[in-house]
């Protein structure tokens, strides 16, 4: 059964838990009561990474918006965007997602995730509302502004609320907490991508091709669905731990029985040898995920193949979804094994079967191994999100529990630079090669290095400094925040 528990606050008042104070958004609201079930809390979180995992399917959307005016109608006074304008809305997305992250970390400590939810679910169905408006009035300022910029910012707070609470949860099974969650982000284009082709189908006609009605569709459906999570969501007692659980059972001189706070953690050597772990993590995967059907079509294609033989682009799509399910999975089985197997040698695992298989995929498309090809391609996809679900669990082991979701924030400043800098130096990078399987060659041993470095930072890590640990750890994980 969970322990009873007193909240300390600022002022040295105790409120025990369970007591109604404030709105229903406050914190103290969602301070669960004894005996509350820990398991349904992964569905709540899931029901809002499945919504913002939208995100990962953006790309649906690519080729409507670059035709809005040729489909729409003639005018002299507009013209079509091109396919490198309509790209900076994701990138804009995803950029704010890490600065959102990070800006709103502490807050969301303070306040707690139900709010914090709330504020997401409002941002990221806002975002589609005001950026249905830039495509009625083909506005791509507005674009930029409501999908790129307030739905960004939706997305950043999304995506840290319930991973906070999770490992609060389940500090006894950190990596399975967390995989469950951000294995929602991963899995969310996969309901998304067939929901928006159905929606735009539905409102498109012979003068409109429905996306401005598709992305107020989308606004309402999301907002609603993410209630399920906002409305569902507690957070445990001061106190409180599962049954039987014995912290640092594992022994493990990188895991702490103490709490650094947010402020104190950009501090630390470790904060950021994690920043360029994740970094490299990404970055090294975007080296597949922003190629992955035309580089599977170059290299397999019918001039070397023979003809009728070569990958067509329904058979690229299928491999896109493909490397997608194998995202999906990973997230969740590499950050589960991590329970077992420890943070730092699964990273270890990640980088180094990485450099292998990226140094490897070169000389498969060279002896036209289709079958091998796909399936080192698969390994890497499915660590490149087993990185992403494992971050969360080793910030927990670094630094405590009590600002995980501020420190994870600012982590994820990481995947903001990524977003940026991996296109275009795959971009540069393809721009200057040849056709075929030499096309990608320097790509695949450019991502190889970068897992290198990666590799090299992960080792690198060790126990945090007992001089950062909070020198007020009565305080509660409310107060903590201000």
């Amino acid at each position: 059964m969970p322990e009873t528990s007193s909240v300390l606050d600022r002022s040295g008042t105790t409120t025990p838990v369970g007591t109604s104070t404030g709105s229903l958004l406050d914190r103290s609201r969602t301070i669960a009561r004894p005996g509350f079930n820990r398991w349904l809390i992964p569905p709540a979180a899931l029901a809002i990474h499945l919504a913002i995992g939208q995100a990962y399917s953006f790309s649906v959307f690519k080729l409507p918006l670059v035709s809005l005016i040729s489909h729409n109608e003639k005018s002299p006074a507009a013209s079509d965007w091109t396919a490198t304008q309509v790209g900076w809305i994701f990138s804009i997305a995803i950029v704010l997602l890490g600065l959102s992250a990070a800006v709103f970390g502490k807050w969301l400590e303070r306040v707690g995730p139900r709010k914090a939810m709330l504020a997401s679910a409002l941002c990221f169905a806002g975002g589609f509302f005001i950026g249905s408006l830039g495509v009625h009035l083909h506005s791509l300022p507005l674009l930029y502004f409501g999908y790129g910029f307030v739905g960004g910012i939706g997305l950043g707070i999304g995506y840290i609320s319930p991973v906070s609470t999770l490992i609060k949860w389940f500090p006894d099974r950190p990596g399975v907490a967390t995989g469950m969650a951000i294995m929602g982000f991963g899995g969310g284009a996969m309901i998304a991508s067939p929901l928006e082709l159905l929606l735009m189908n539905h409102f498109k006609s012979p003068t409109d091709n429905g996306v401005a009605a598709t992305f107020i569709a989308l606004g309402v459906i999301y907002f609603i669905f993410m209630q399920l999570g906002v409305w569902t969501i507690r957070v445990p007692a001061e106190g409180w731990k599962p049954a039987g659980y014995v912290p640092n059972a594992q022994h493990s001189a990188l895991i702490t029985n103490n709490n650094v706070l947010a402020d104190d953690a950009i501090k630390t050597p470790q904060f950021w040898l994690l920043w360029v772990v994740l970094l490299c993590n990404v970055t090294a995967g975007i080296g597949i995920l922003e190629t992955a059907s035309p580089m599977i079509q170059s290299i397999f294609s019918d001039k070397v193949m023979g003809a009728g033989r070569g990958i067509t682009a329904a058979a690229a799509g299928g491999f896109v979804g493909l490397l997608s399910l194998f995202n999906l999975l990973g997230r969740f089985f590499w950050s589960s094994f991590s329970d077992k197997l420890g943070r730092k040698p699964i990273y270890i695992l990640y980088f180094g079967l990485g450099v292998l298989l990226y140094a490897l995929l070169p000389t498969l498309g060279h002896n036209l191994s289709l079958g091998l090809f796909v399936g080192a391609c698969c390994i890497i996809l499915s660590m490149y999100g087993g990185g992403f679900a494992t971050m969360p669990a080793f910030l927990s082991d670094l630094f405590g529990k009590k600002q995980v979701g501020a420190i994870h924030g600012r982590v994820l400043t990481a995947w903001s630079t990524a977003g940026v800098l991996g296109p275009l130096l795959v971009n540069y990078l393809e721009d200057k090669a040849k056709e075929g399987a030499a096309a990608y060659q320097t790509v695949f041993y450019t991502m190889a290095g970068l897992l290198v470095i990666g590799f090299l930072a992960d080792l690198a890590i060790t126990a945090v400094n007992a001089r950062y640990n909070d020198p007020h750890p009565e305080l509660s994980v409310a107060d903590a925040g201000h």
